[in-house]
């Protein structure tokens, strides 16, 4: 499946095979990757890259990561994506890594609702979750600016850098988005 979507600043597309230092840079970054996961070899990455290059079905229960940019300029700006955690229920889980240089500008929030819209429409995902470890602010920001509640804190539900770390548990409905009919 490749996918095309737009913003009113962005572009939000399938991940090619050309993405490929944008990806190992943002999942080598350490500061990037602070509330996420402990550092990763290339080839982990490399392995985790191809696997996200292969066709995507929302059955598959595997990761769609699209590519964010500007439609300005094409400037590369993170990944976003879902996938289906329960797709009998409409359950999805949204993930977004922006880098460095397209932080702290709107653009994970554009992109994420307009994810949440795309899959709403594709799919008819009933619900949207995600997980941010509790030290996230700006993640937990992010989720709030669209519209997720957060539902519970997972304690001690991951470790990172040899410490227990716990996860706040964010849900949104379809019905919740700010734009979806009542």
């Amino acid at each position: 499946m490749i996918v095309e979507l737009y913003t009113d600043k962005l572009k939000i597309r399938s991940l090619m095979p050309e993405d490929w230092p944008h990806f190992l840079s943002v999942h080598q970054d350490e500061q990037q990757n602070r509330y996420v996961r402990a550092p990763q070899t290339e080839g982990v990455i490399r392995e985790k890259f191809e696997q996200r290059l292969a066709p995507w079905d929302y059955e598959s229960g595997a990761w769609l990561t699209l590519v964010i940019e500007t439609i300005e300029d094409g400037e590369f700006i993170g990944f976003t994506g879902f996938y289906g955690v329960d797709t009998s229920l409409g359950q999805v889980e949204v993930g977004y890594m922006l880098s460095n240089s397209g932080q702290g500008r709107g653009y994970a929030t554009e992109s994420l609702r307009a994810v949440i819209d795309w899959a709403c429409l594709q799919f008819n995902a009933h619900k949207f979750i995600a997980l941010c470890t509790d030290q996230n602010l700006a993640s937990a920001r992010v989720l709030e600016k669209c519209g997720f509640i957060l539902e519970g804190t997972l304690r001690h539900n991951f470790r990172l850098n040899d410490a227990w770390v716990d996860d706040r548990y964010y849900g949104l409905l379809a019905s919740e988005r700010s734009d979806s009919p009542q």
